[in-house]
């Protein structure tokens, strides 16, 4: 089948409905309207999707079952927004203070257009393809929550794409090793002693021990860790502090920590601690981490043979020059444990257009794509689906 013939068709509802879901974004673990729309345009396909009430977790499924008995795979799209105000000026603009700054509108629509070309050609498929539409990936709540509900059962290999800043449109990027790293969160509380601004000798100044143990904490990655294995340690956020004359005596933040290294999801928080509670002790105050979790852990594209039939799913399509390579991302995925329970491959589709303004990252308020490129990205989605069966 001519795939890239069937996505130049199927191109006009690919953007209708990347537009659809861009101008009605909602949060993670509250895709209620999202997960209905979605149901409508499936069962419109004549699909018959599945929810996963079980879990309490919105988002669907469904089969298309080929004309000839063979194996399954899964496609995954994700459907959850950010709380994000939009500023991109679209005439399809969000407008309820949240946003689609992540792309999922766009895997929402590129994943419709793939099932469309499949089930309208269902007759010339071996095998099945299961559509996965998964809640809550900026929490990571949603892919476990689906694998609970028994979304892989009989699932023999999962394909998902991330459109992607980083990547210049219209390339699409499969490719092996490192892709995404592990993600966690950790909050930490700083205990000192207040005192009014003018006598800091009669307190214990937790802003400057909060400092100073943010300082050290980039000795985890300069000091404690090689520097071939790449590891991220950011501060996100700083509450101390009541008024201008007054040295306070609590103090809080919260970050982030990425990394490949699977040893690290131990290994983080004891290092960590240690550095945090001696800095602390130096300044005659305590601290200590009060949370830390991982919510994801590494994408890897592990897996030769589902490289292959990628990479060379886009060459069928575009060609060689349809494929470029991509440095590795320390941003993290909830795909990750999809392929820790089946083989699985994850690429990107480029969205960066100077010419056509689109420079802004992922996350970004004015956070916009080519919708050219949407029809690859379906195009992509359907000839892993049908190359896999195929084999």
């Amino acid at each position: 089948m001519n795939f890239r013939e069937l996505a130049e068709k199927t191109e006009g509802y690919i953007i209708d409905r990347r537009r659809y879901y861009h101008a009605n974004p909602e949060l993670s673990q509250q895709e209620v309207n999202t997960t209905a729309q979605i149901i409508a345009d499936l069962k419109e396909m004549g699909l018959e999707p599945k929810t996963f009430e079980s879990v309490d977790a919105y988002g669907c499924m469904a089969d298309i079952v080929g004309a000839m008995p063979g194996k399954t795979v899964a496609l995954r799209a994700d459907i959850d927004a950010l709380p994000v105000c939009e500023e991109t000026g679209l005439p399809f603009a969000s407008i309820n203070g949240c946003m689609h700054a992540c792309g999922h509108d766009c895997h929402i629509s590129m994943l419709l257009g793939a099932a469309k070309m499949l089930s309208e050609n269902k007759d010339k498929l071996k095998g099945t393809v299961r559509l996965i539409f998964q809640p809550a990936e900026e929490t990571g709540y949603g892919a476990p929550a689906l694998i609970r509900a028994g979304v892989l059962d009989g699932v023999d290999a999962i394909y998902g794409a991330h459109i992607w800043n980083v990547l210049e449109a219209p390339y699409v990027n499969i490719e092996a090793g490192n892709r995404m790293a592990s993600t966690a969160e950790f909050y930490v509380e700083v205990e000192g002693l207040s005192t009014h601004g003018s006598s800091p000798e009669a307190g214990i100044d937790a802003i400057a021990a909060m400092s100073a143990i943010i300082m050290n904490l980039q000795t985890f990655v300069s000091r404690n860790n090689s520097p071939l294995n790449p590891l991220v340690v950011s501060v996100g956020k700083v509450e101390a502090g009541t008024r201008w004359n007054t040295i306070p005596g609590k103090a809080k933040f919260e970050g982030t920590v990425r990394t490949f290294d699977k040893n690290m999801l131990e290994e983080a928080p004891k290092v960590m601690s240690r550095i945090i509670e001696n800095t602390a002790a130096a300044y005659g105050a305590t601290a200590k981490i009060t949370k830390f979790r991982w919510l994801v852990i590494p994408v890897i594209n592990d897996n030769e043979n589902l490289v292959r039939i990628g990479q060379n799913a886009v060459k069928k399509l575009y060609g060689e020059e349809g494929l470029a390579p991509m440095m590795t991302q320390m941003g993290g995925e909830d795909f990750s444990f999809y392929m820790e329970k089946v083989p699985g491959v994850f690429g990107f589709i480029g969205s960066h257009n100077p010419e056509t303004g689109k420079i802004y990252s992922n996350h970004h308020e004015k956070y916009d794509v080519d919708e050219d490129v949407l029809k690859r990205g379906a195009a992509v989605y359907a000839q892993f689906a049908y190359d896999f069966l195929a084999e």
